[in-house]
């Protein structure tokens, strides 16, 4: 199955300081490899227009029911899996460094959706990157924060 994260909306390269963040410049997101927190996929700047990432995955019935999601992007953790998306900055020799992440869980996702996209091989996910106060979006994100769609393909 492959998962497109389609985002919109992003901060920008720079975002000032607030009440609880100390403000960044060079600002970049990616999706998070699964246990490798400095290795991303496609790591986009703050200010682009848009950022998309397709993610390789397989989908196979759970041992509880529902579908199980896994591949080199799919965190599993306690409490289930899920996609970060992770916010940090990159310095002149193009070393990136976290300082905040989204969390995109399986669990959120309808279980309708979720049998579907295994059916049909594709599952995307829309969602803003800029949270309420203008900064790079963290935490849980939940719908009606991203929707989830079973697609196919094209």
């Amino acid at each position: 199955m492959q998962m497109r994260i389609e985002a919109s909306d992003l901060p920008g390269r720079a975002c000032g300081p607030d009440t609880d963040f100390p403000g960044f410049t060079d600002i970049h997101v990616g999706v998070q490899r699964k246990d490798r927190p400095g290795e991303l996929l496609g790591p986009h700047p703050g200010d682009a227009a848009s950022a998309t990432w397709t993610l390789e995955c397989t989908a196979a019935p759970g041992a509880e029911g529902g579908i199980e999601v896994a591949g080199p992007y799919i965190q599993n953790r306690l409490g289930g899996r899920f996609v970060y998306l992770s916010w940090g900055t990159v310095d002149e020799a193009g070393t990136f460094t976290m300082f905040r992440r989204a969390k995109l869980m399986f669990a959120d996702i309808d279980p309708d959706v979720l049998a579907a996209a295994a059916r049909t091989g594709y599952l995307v996910g829309r969602l803003g990157l800029t949270d309420a106060k203008g900064q790079p979006l963290c935490g849980r994100v939940r719908p009606p924060q991203i929707t989830w769609s079973a697609t196919d393909g094209s």
